[in-house]
This record gives structure tokens, sequence and C-alpha cells, in this order.
């Protein structure tokens, strides 16, 4: 009789030690909230765009949103893993699900609202007009029948193309594009365009890195913008989430701080 007791609860023990296996094995938990660890959400940039997402000397991924990025990370549950990707595609690789989010100096335009939601902007910047500093070019009217050149699917390109006056007078009606505003800025170096539209923010921060001081920014530009970071129509917590702590950072001072440690004049 003990020995049918004793075969009986080794029997329940094994059972209930199963069920407990099953349900540690069968469990799902969210990144970030029952495992006790922050969810990594991918983040896509092009990494030549000095100052906010660039390699350094060192072959490092540094810039200002790449620090701002940290001081998000400190007050949410996300850690951010950014991934160079061909800046052309950015919208098809965020709706593919291949990123989370398209942050690097990306400009909020209505065309992009139809198909990315955006956070609240944290930046503004607006396009300017740059040209050798012995170059007759000296306004926007000057750029008749002139090579100008920028970065494909950059809003660069955008403010130039919504520009119909300045189409309809630049060389071949559609500036030259090219892949990242390094190879820009060479085609103007090298005298193959007369002129380029850049982001102010990494025009002033590219020029005096490298010290062009034979190049000049015309009085003229295309207009002002603000910077936000690029979300998924559908990730409305994490919209959330990001304006919650940009609004945040803005309150307690840290965007600024970050702000003055790339753009301190």
């Amino acid at each position: 009789m003990k020995k049918l007791v004793l075969y009986v609860l080794v029997g329940v023990l094994a059972i209930l030690a199963g069920f407990g296996i099953y349900n540690n094995y069968f469990k799902t938990t969210d990144a970030g909230e029952d495992n006790g660890e922050k969810k990594t959400i991918v983040v896509g940039l092009d990494d030549t765009f000095a100052p906010m997402g660039f390699k350094d000397d060192n072959n490092e991924l540094v810039g200002f949103d790449i620090d701002l990025s940290k001081e998000i990370e400190k007050i949410t549950d996300y850690q951010f893993e950014f991934q160079p990707i061909d800046w052309m595609t950015k919208e098809t690789e965020l709706q593919q699900g291949n990123i989370d989010l398209i942050w690097n100096g990306y400009t909020v335009t209505d065309e992009r609202k139809e198909i990315v939601d955006f956070s609240t902007p944290y930046m503004t910047n607006k396009q300017i007009i740059i040209v050798q500093d012995d170059s007759d070019i000296d306004s926007i009217d000057d750029l008749e029948g002139k090579t100008v050149a920028t970065q494909e699917g950059s809003s660069s390109y955008d403010a130039i193309m919504a520009d119909t006056d300045l189409v309809a007078a630049i060389e071949g009606n559609e500036p030259i594009s090219y892949s990242t505003f390094n190879d820009v800025f060479n085609d103007l170096l090298t005298n193959r365009s007369d002129a380029i539209v850049v982001d102010e923010t990494l025009a002033r921060y590219y020029m005096k890195q490298r010290g062009l001081t034979e190049l000049r920014v015309l009085d003229d530009d295309l207009g002002s913008e603000e910077y936000a970071i690029g979300i998924r129509k559908d990730d409305t917590q994490l919209k959330e989430d990001l304006d919650a702590a940009l609004k945040t950072l803005t309150d307690n001072g840290k965007l600024d701080e970050v702000k003055n440690r790339w753009f301190e004049e």
C-alpha cells in the first residue's frame, strides 16, 4: 500500500513538473516587458550624414541623432540598433519591416506623411544653395542654365523639384543626384556642377570640419523644414513613447545639451 501511494505521488509530481516545463517552453514574452530586457528597435540611417549620424575616424557611429537616441534609451524600455541603409529606399525598408524607424535628419514633408508617421519634430533645418566662392552665382535667379546637384531621395531633391520655376530654369530641368552628400560636395569641388542644394545642418558642419573656405552659401534658400523620427503608421505605441521621451528631454534640458554638443558656435 505504501509503495502504491509512493508511486502515485511520484506520478503526480512528474505530471506537475511536466506542465511546468510545458508552460515555460511555450510561454512567450515581449522584450522590454515580462523578461526585464529592453526592446530592440532597428533604426535605418545614411551613415555618411554628418553631423546627425556618421562614421568617425575610428569607424564608430556617432552624431547628434545617435546621442539623442542614447538619452531616450535612458528613460524608456527601448534600445536602438542603427543599421545603414540605402537612403533612396528608406520608406520601403520601413514598410517591409526591415527597420523600425527612420532616424537620421529625416525631414517632415507632406508626401512622406502619406506613408509614414512622424514623432514630434525635434530640430529645424533649411535647404541652402552652395557655390564656389569665385562663382558668378549670387542668387537663386542666377541658376538659370546652371548645373545643380543634390542627394537622390533627399528632402533637398524634393525642395528643388517643388520649385517649378527653378526646375524650369536649371540645366536639364532636373538636378544631378548622387547617393550621398559626400559625392554631392565632391561634384561641386571638382567643378562638375555649378551649385548644390544641401541640408544646412549637414552643410555647415561639413564645411567647417573640412575647412572648405573656397565654398560660399547664398543668401537665398529653398525654405525651412523640421526633422523628426519616421515611424510605421500602425506603431502607435512606439510613437507615443517617443513623443513622451522627446517632451521629457525638452523639458529637462537634455535635448539642448545634445544640440550644444554638436552645434555650438
